[in-house]
């Protein structure tokens, strides 16, 4: 197929991660993407923001931003329509954004079979966070305009595909697909004593966190524990505004040399730090989210603790393939990790079942891919 994905993703994050796999999948099945979106992030080290446009998002008021944004559709509709009339593709693939309804147009005027990939809800994130939204009316038309006139959804999450359908979109039209791995980084692992020597922490027992650290994780929690036994370490890798929080913790429990946070390490790096970790935590998550971080844990084998929400049950089985506290519970995080640092074995059998899980639930992108392939076909697209 010949399929055009378009895109407004300028920060090279969870987001770029998931566009660079999803595409790497899509190719490696002998498709053709014709990209339309930021090229910028190509150019970015990871973890870089979105630049320019996030300083713009910073400054302006709110209502002359967020017009700015309706208004970049007309841009990125010429964009894509300059696209198809160039390349003539057989479908398009978007990224859902909010104010953004050009990939919707172009469906109607070109007839295009078009999957909407749906990661958030924006409104209501945008809404709550970063400082609210001036022109909900704007906001709530675009997002309801998007999801219900896209031919097929693609929530991440089922909780996610639930508000899809409350805020209009049709049941029937949903499909969800949630993040994976790719095998290629995590098949061929070192084994978790060759990966603690390789990062000088042999005979330790590693917690494990990797991703962005913010306040709310509680990672700060998890320095208590690592003070309750000298063979305890805390590895986090990644960086974020809690480093401060966590690193001034260890200082004043006299811990510093069991702390060890790495700051941003690139995407290829990642596996080899995973794979010292005995216990990998996912210690807080948004409700409607699928982390990335939590399907690289399972690849890996090792133990996963994670909230028991109902995002989390649709990828792990508590007791089975990770083990789940209640989040409402101050000490639940505490306990889980505690309950896991004393029983060895039954880390070992957790991280082999979950490392299993991959290939049986289908938490791969090329199985996502095979999905995405699959939708478009029964839209009536052939090669």
């Amino acid at each position: 197929m010949k399929i055009l994905y378009h895109h407004r993703v300028a920060s090279k994050d969870g987001q770029y991660v998931h566009i660079d796999e999803l595409t790497r999948a899509l190719k490696a099945r002998g498709h053709e993407l014709i990209m339309v979106g930021p090229k910028f992030a190509d150019e970015k080290e990871f973890g870089a923001d979105g630049g320019f446009v996030d300083w713009l998002k910073r400054h302006m008021p709110k209502a002359v931003y967020e017009l700015m944004e309706f208004g970049y559709s007309l841009l990125a509709y010429w964009k894509l329509r300059r696209a198809v009339l160039e390349h003539r593709p057989d479908c398009l693939y978007e990224r859902y954004t909010l104010f953004m309804p050009a990939g919707v147009w172009l469906k109607k005027r070109f007839g295009l079979p078009m999957l909407l990939e749906v990661n958030a809800p924006l409104r209501q994130e945008r809404a709550k966070h970063s400082g609210g939204l001036a022109l909900q009316g704007l906001a709530r038309w675009s997002e309801r305009y998007c999801w219900k006139h896209a031919d097929r959804t693609l929530p991440v999450t089922r909780v996610l595909g639930d508000m899809v359908v409350e805020e209009g979109g049709h049941a029937e039209h949903v499909r969800v697909i949630p993040n994976g791995v790719d095998w290629d980084k995590f098949r061929d692992r070192p084994s978790r004593d060759q990966a603690k020597e390789a990062l000088g922490l042999g005979g330790r027992l590693v917690l494990g966190f990797t991703g962005f650290v913010r306040d709310w994780h509680g990672l700060d929690r998890a320095v208590d524990l690592v003070a309750r036994s000298p063979e305890r370490h805390l590895l986090i890798v990644g960086d974020g505004p809690a480093r401060q929080t966590i690193e001034a913790r260890a200082q004043e429990l006299g811990v510093t040399d069991q702390i060890t946070v790495t700051g941003i390490v690139g995407r290829s790096e990642v596996a080899g730090y995973v794979g010292a970790f005995d216990v990998a935590l996912q210690p807080d998550v948004v409700a409607y989210a699928s982390p990335l971080k939590l399907f690289e844990y399972l690849a890996m084998g090792s133990a996963v603790v994670a909230p028991d929400t109902a995002n989390i049950r649709e990828v792990v089985t508590h007791a089975e393939t990770g083990w789940l506290f209640d989040p409402d519970q101050p000490a639940g995080l505490l306990g889980a990790v505690e309950h896991l640092c004393e029983e060895p074995a039954l880390r070992e059998a957790l991280g082999q079942r979950a490392r299993e899980s991959i290939d049986e639930r289908g938490f791969t992108w090329a199985q996502n891919a095979e999905v995405v392939e699959g939708l478009f076909r029964d839209l009536g697209v052939r090669d």
